[in-house]
């Protein structure tokens, strides 16, 4: 089950970069992120200018999966912790973080709308020129962030964390959250020219992702209620 548990936290990964207002603006946290004009990612450049363009998109797309994922990493730790405090109220955790991932899973679905959820909150980091560090900063604010696409998956996934009653698996947990959402960022990162060419295409079909997604999460909040 344990195997299991960190396949699901690296399919939540995925599907929080799939989500539909977040998915559309990973070509600008790129250009944000390297300095490079949209124009220079997508456009006809030379074949040096093409190379420093991969490089300085290498470098910095994983100083910012390092940013997020040390704070989620650090978020799993810390709500493992709490969860191994209460280690005797475990079997009430579980049943409420399981019908709490059920409730985040009719959000994400959009059966449940909570205007709430609807404005967008986050902490904003302004990046003064291009930096591994300023990067590396980029990707903590954006994992501090509470927005209606990472919140209810990332939720579901630190409920789930803070059932476990172990840091070690919190954490473990969380590495693989992060993995699942920085493997596709990364990769979209390298092959910029497609991802903008086929992100229509891809959008269509965001519907029917989060669909799933939610029906996933709801047999894992199932699974949680039943204390498996």
């Amino acid at each position: 089950m344990e195997n299991v548990s960190f396949i699901m936290a690296f399919i939540a990964g995925v599907v929080t970069f799939l989500s539909p207002c977040l998915l559309p603006l990973i070509p600008a946290y790129i250009s944000y992120l390297t300095g490079i004009s949209f124009h220079e990612l997508s456009g006809d450049v030379t074949k040096a200018q093409r190379r420093k363009i991969r490089l300085l998109t290498i470098i910095h797309s994983l100083a910012f999966i390092l940013g997020f994922s040390a704070v989620f990493v650090l978020l799993g730790a810390s709500i493992t912790f709490l969860g191994g405090l209460l280690l005797q109220h475990q079997l009430l955790l579980k049943k409420i973080g399981g019908v709490l991932i059920i409730f985040f899973a009719l959000i994400i679905m959009g059966v449940i709308k909570l205007p709430i959820l609807g404005k967008e909150k986050r902490l904003t980091y302004k990046k003064e020129g291009v930096s591994i560090l300023g990067s590396i900063l980029v990707g903590a604010t954006f994992a501090a962030a509470w927005t209606p696409c990472i919140g209810p998956i990332l939720g579901s996934v630190l409920i789930y964390a803070s059932s476990t009653a172990s840091v070690k698996t919190g954490i473990k947990l969380l590495i693989a959250y992060s993995l699942g959402l920085g493997l596709i960022f990364f990769l979209s990162a390298l092959v910029i020219n497609s991802f903008l060419a086929y992100i229509k295409k891809i959008e269509r079909y965001l519907k029917a992702i989060t669909v799933v997604a939610g029906v996933i999460l709801i047999i894992f909040g199932i699974l949680l209620l039943a204390g498996k």
